[in-house]
């Protein structure tokens, strides 16, 4: 098996002296590539600075993260946020679309940022539509959606630029129980389907039937 993720040692720290934070200590991890994790414990255990160390977007205080054959924790501003444009797909609890925008031009902005022509840009940007099971909804903007179908336009986004790893925040957090079903069942597909590796933080229960493994994270330590 591939290793899609390996972290060495991983330390955040926020402040200094007797009011700094441990958010993370001495974390240490290994995932295979097309897994789909869940990473749960109680709110400030380190679930969100994990994904947040580990899509670039904040900065260990020391340690290494490796995803495939990056180094991530190593990289400048500069490289990380071309990285992650190409690398990473984000997911949230609260969607993170643009509400004036349809379903596509959500989606189809997320790939202009990468630079993507106009024809391939809507191709890619249908496909991803079609594969979440929206297709028909394409015109349709946020406040015409439900929930459930916000979040499936939200991964339709984070697979547009085909990530080799989505990172995803409290994504079921928002739904009631049968429509956090169906995300779930979605993550799981995508993970297998097309080998992504998708970490999950949250509480959510219902998880455990879909994800591969459970890391349960206590005082930013992995306990479990």
């Amino acid at each position: 098996m591939t290793t899609a993720v390996n972290i060495e040692n991983l330390n955040r720290v926020y402040g200094r002296g007797e009011t700094a934070v441990n958010a993370l200590q001495n974390l240490n991890l290994k995932i295979d590539a097309g897994q789909f994790m869940a990473l749960k414990g109680r709110s400030g255990s380190g679930k969100t600075t994990l994904l947040n160390c580990l899509g670039g977007l904040d900065k260990p205080t020391s340690g290494k993260i490796t995803i495939y054959d990056q180094v991530v924790s190593e990289m400048s501003e500069r490289d990380v946020t071309n990285w992650r444009k190409k690398e990473v797909g984000f997911v949230f609890q609260a969607f993170g679309l643009l509400p004036s925008l349809s379903a596509y031009e959500n989606i189809e902005l997320m790939l202009r940022i990468t630079g993507l022509g106009y024809r391939a840009r809507r191709e890619r940007a249908m496909s991803c539509l079609e594969k979440v099971g929206l297709g028909p909804w394409s015109t349709h903007r946020p406040f015409e959606l439900s929930g459930g179908q916000n979040q499936r336009v939200a991964i339709a986004r984070a697979i547009a630029n085909e990530p080799k790893i989505i990172l995803a925040d409290e994504a079921t957090g928002e739904l009631d129980t049968n429509t956090a079903v169906e995300i779930l069942t979605l993550f799981q597909q995508i993970a297998k389907t097309e080998n992504v590796t998708i970490l999950l933080a949250t509480h959510d229960h219902l998880v455990d039937e879909f994800v591969d493994e459970v890391l349960q994270l206590q005082d930013g330590k992995i306990v479990s």
